[in-house]
C-alpha cells in the first residue's frame, strides 16, 4: 500500500477530522510523506477540509 493510500485510509477510519501531524502519528508515516500524499488527495479532491487545517475523507 502506497502513503497516499494509507493516508485516506487513517482519514477514513478517523471519526473526527483529523491534522497532518495527526495522520502522521497515527499512520507511522514521515510527516514530509503525509503532506505529499495529502496535496495529492486534496488535488484529486478526495479529501476536504471542514476547518482550517483539519482533513477528513470526501463524502
Amino acid at each position: 500500500m502506497d502513503a497516499k493510500e494509507q493516508v485516506l485510509e487513517v482519514i477514513r477510519k478517523s471519526a473526527e477530522p483529523l491534522s497532518a501531524g495527526q495522520v502522521a502519528e497515527l499512520s507511522g508515516l514521515d510527516r514530509k510523506a503525509v503532506d505529499k500524499a495529502m496535496k495529492s488527495l486534496k488535488d484529486e479532491e478526495r479529501i476536504v477540509s471542514p476547518k482550517r487545517c483539519y482533513w477528513e475523507a470526501k463524502k
